[in-house]
């Protein structure tokens, strides 16, 4: 299979018009959106939209090709990660092209796949498909998943859905076939404010705050020595982190509040909400009765923030040969990232992951993609639309 080092010059411009959207996730996605069904019904393609309950964003259906049978679906995500705080050396919304790569926030995470698949269109029109080609694109990935679970739940009843899926999430285009599922909440802890000379008569919630998270943090070096453990990812056990923490008003003062946010990414199989009660068990029976004999309105407040599953496709599973005859690997991989993959297969449809891009350029400053990556997606398209017009 001959590499092909640049891709056309459709795909450039698609990834061009797309990054110049700003669709932080704090942002409506329905300028994008509605471009594309634009775009799309230039090319006679019908659009589907499933909206939020604001109506602010939307996730986007399309299907190219024969209607009444099950096809393979392409599915990415339209939102990106805040450049807030971020050093950027361009603008983080206009493509720049240095060095073999093109620089610009949503290069790698994900709009190059996605924007492939849409310079790939008129190609997907033009051959005999005797298969379908479905284009799904979602919002508010990068804050849980949240957004794509409307379009699923939109799916499940039709007589007919996608038989096999492809998440473009950058792999280096190589296959994947688990990834961890992720839980994350957030504790709030209650205390008792006082003058800090007489904290005895107080409850201190900063410091009932830092025993659960020093609680977690022994809760990962156990995980990490005693597992379980899957070395296909990397790390290969379950991690949890605590990510964000606020609490305290002056230092003389014993503090009434504390928050924090933690997670946990999980190996598939693996039961996250028994980890959540044992930390909770940790606080009701190690801590609560030390800050109840200060003061009865203290106490811990649970709330979840987000939650998916991760993704555990067989090795030889029909998508899974199929996505690695089309990128010409041997063999599959998993990661330690969470997609939108996991909330697919939990919905009945057999999915995989493979896209363009490293994911260690996501979420950074200068965020870029290879250029090269992006020939090899289109190179990946094109052989999957021979192979469903075959």
């Amino acid at each position: 299979m001959t590499p092909v080092s640049r891709p056309s010059a459709d795909a450039l411009r698609m990834i061009e018009r797309l990054i110049a959207f700003d669709t932080t996730s704090r942002n409506s996605n329905l300028e994008l959106i509605r471009w594309i069904e634009g775009y799309l019904a230039e090319h006679g393609i019908a659009s589907e939209l499933f909206f939020d309950d604001e109506g602010r964003k939307a996730n986007l259906f399309a299907t190219i090709g024969p209607g009444d049978r099950g096809g393979v679906m392409l599915s990415g995500h339209t939102d990106v990660v805040p450049i807030d705080g971020q050093e950027w050396s361009t603008d983080a919304f206009r493509v720049i092209e240095k060095d073999g790569r093109l620089y610009g926030r949503g290069t790698t995470d994900m709009k190059s796949f996605v924007a492939v698949a849409l310079a790939m269109v008129p190609r997907f029109q033009a051959a005999p498909l005797k298969t379908p080609i479905h284009l799904a694109f979602s919002y508010d990935e990068e804050v849980g998943c949240l957004g794509v679970r409307k379009m699923i739940a939109g799916l499940a009843d039709r007589p007919v859905r996608p038989q096999a899926c492809i998440v473009g999430e950058p792999t280096e285009m190589q296959v994947i076939v688990g990834h961890k599922g992720k839980l994350s909440y957030r504790c709030h802890v209650r205390g008792f404010e006082c003058h800090s000379s007489i904290c005895h008569t107080g409850v201190n919630a900063v410091e009932a705050a830092a025993e659960v998270i020093a609680y977690l943090k022994a809760m990962v070096r156990r995980l990490r020595d005693d597992g379980p453990h899957d070395p296909a990812f990397d790390p290969p056990y379950t991690t949890v982190h605590t990510g964000l923490i606020q609490g305290g008003t002056a230092l003389n003062i014993v503090p009434k509040d504390c928050w924090f946010d933690f997670e946990f990414r999980y190996l598939p199989g693996t039961d996250p909400h028994r980890l959540l009660a044992e930390v909770q068990d940790f606080a009701a029976t190690k801590l609560l009765p030390e800050m109840r004999a200060v003061q009865a309105d203290t106490g811990f407040t649970w709330t979840e923030l987000s939650e998916f599953p991760g993704l555990g496709t067989a090795d030889d599973a029909p998508v899974a040969e199929l996505a690695r005859s089309l990128s010409g690997a041997n063999r599959s991989g998993k990661v330690a990232f969470g997609t939108e993959a996991g909330l697919f297969e939990a919905a009945g449809i057999p999915t995989v992951v493979c896209g363009p891009g490293s994911i260690d350029q996501a979420h950074k400053p200068n965020e870029f993609i290879a250029i090269d990556q992006v020939a090899a997606c289109e190179a990946f398209l094109a052989r999957l639309t021979d192979r469903l017009s075959a």
